[in-house]
């Protein structure tokens, strides 16, 4: 970092929007994560697509990195500055900037979070529903090829952006995409760019796809005495072919963190199934006769349902809280989450041999996950140690090592950032991993953008 850059951009976009303010600087030099925090240079501000080419293009002539920061809420240390440099804070650029109705789509600037769009979008009869939990940027969630709880019946960020607008690394503005739901027009840049988690540009404007509010939405809340006949389950819901809206899992040491923590009442400590049914009055009454169904077929106990708005709030207000109501589980311990996704007919092998591996590290770990498109999380709670820390990342390697060996992923919605990182080349084929790397130095040839995330090997000082 230097002077001449900070002066320069005070210069270009106003004193009051570039902060060397070590209390600001600390709020940006970490995520949600347990990755150790580091202090970026400065803290820039941007409001505008043109203040992100101004800031990109000065950073570039001073050969500075830079990272875009969103909401701060990402789980494997994107918004780390692990080189100092520029952290780039886009949550300032919130706006609707236009939204067609007849054609269901929008168009938002990258530091909207998901719940005040949809506030804005409430009159229109459509909503976003791409729904990660917390309070997530829409440019955090495709920098990250983020999903969520809705994904099995509107899939991920990835199936629900039209375009982008995006500034490389010299500071040009890139436009992808479009308006129409489909072109067979060039390479794919949209979503070349989704997930690419600001190594490749900085997103600064999304084209969204948006979605009737459903006429009627029921959630169900169901147990069971094992791990394993929630999770069939919930493969048998999928396999029928039934419609539902979200299907998520809590084992029973996380529902015992979720009561205790979300006030939940009614419901013991076992393996449990939340789930959300959407559509026309008649439909949402099929498909919950269906999963009854096949809920007594698997031994489920009960099968409370309902329609009543905040009962339904407080449920998922419950699944969101999650990750906090493990950290409140077991004060001053350290979460490390894992991401593990499989194809769904692995799922059940995956989830009762992670759980099997929990109870021999002796380590408390609550299983959470969105199991409908065969993805899970394992909150793993370890001592704030060195000791502590090195147990939680032989549990999580065993998990992903599991993962990988069922052809499954090491992230299947978290990302890849730096806590991902040394698992890319397991994964992935090495010509794979060859035209990353190409596509990196084509796009970033100063690797200035996020640099030592994604890929392994990828750090400014190995050049």
């Amino acid at each position: 970092m230097t002077i001449d850059l900070i002066t320069a951009l005070r210069a270009r976009l106003g004193e009051d929007r570039v902060s060397t303010a070590e209390a600001v600087r600390e709020q940006h030099s970490h995520g949600e994560g347990h990755h150790a925090p580091s202090l970026p240079g400065a803290v820039v501000f941007a409001q505008s697509t043109d203040d992100v080419a101004q800031t990109l293009a000065l950073c570039s002539a001073h050969g500075v990195p830079l990272t875009a920061f969103g909401a701060g809420t990402s789980l494997e240390g994107h918004v780390n500055p692990p080189e100092g440099g520029i952290s780039l804070d886009l949550s300032r650029m919130t706006d609707l900037l236009s939204v067609h109705p007849q054609d269901m789509d929008c168009r938002v600037q990258a530091g909207i979070t998901r719940q005040a769009l949809n506030q804005i979008l409430r009159d229109t009869g459509l909503f976003f529903p791409v729904d990660p939990g917390g309070e997530a940027t829409i440019g955090g969630m495709c920098a990250t090829r983020a999903s969520g709880t809705a994904a099995v019946r509107y899939g991920t960020i990835r199936e629900n952006v039209l375009g982008l607008t995006v500034v490389l690394a010299d500071g040009r503005v890139m436009r992808t995409g479009g308006r129409v739901r489909k072109s067979s027009t060039g390479y794919d840049l949209t979503h070349l760019l989704i997930g690419s988690e600001g190594t490749l540009g900085v997103i600064t404007e999304i084209h969204l796809r948006l979605h009737p509010i459903p006429e009627t939405i029921a959630a169900a809340v169901v147990q069971f005495e094992t791990l394993a006949d929630a999770v069939a389950t919930a493969i048998d819901i999928l396999q029928f072919g039934v419609p539902i809206g979200r299907v998520e899992l809590l084992d029973d040491v996380q529902m015992d963190a979720s009561i205790r923590y979300s006030s939940l009442t009614g419901l013991r400590t076992l393996p449990t199934l939340f789930l959300e049914f959407v559509g026309g009055p008649d439909s949402v009454r099929e498909q919950i006769a269906a999963v009854e169904a096949i809920v007594a077929d698997r031994g489920g106990l009960g099968f409370d349902w309902h329609t009543d708005p905040d009962q339904r709030a407080a449920l998922w207000r419950a699944r969101h809280h999650a990750y906090w109501a493990c950290l409140a589980y077991r004060p001053g311990y350290r979460a490390m989450t894992t991401d593990a996704i499989v194809p769904i007919s692995a799922l059940t092998e995956l989830v009762t041999g992670v759980k099997a591996d929990i109870a021999e590290s002796g380590l408390t770990a609550p299983i959470v996950g969105h199991v409908g498109d065969g993805n899970f999380h394992t909150i793993i709670l370890a001592p704030p140690t060195p000791e502590g820390l090195e147990q939680a990342w032989a549990l999580d390697r065993k998990i992903v090592r599991r993962a990988l060996a069922l052809g499954g992923s090491c992230s299947g919605e978290h990302g890849v950032g730096l806590g991902k990182r040394a698992f890319m080349a397991d994964e992935h084929d090495p010509v794979a991993l060859d035209v990353m790397r190409a596509l990196k130095r084509t796009l970033d040839p100063n690797d200035i953008l996020n640099p030592g995330k994604m890929l392994p090997g990828n750090v400014r000082s190995d050049r």
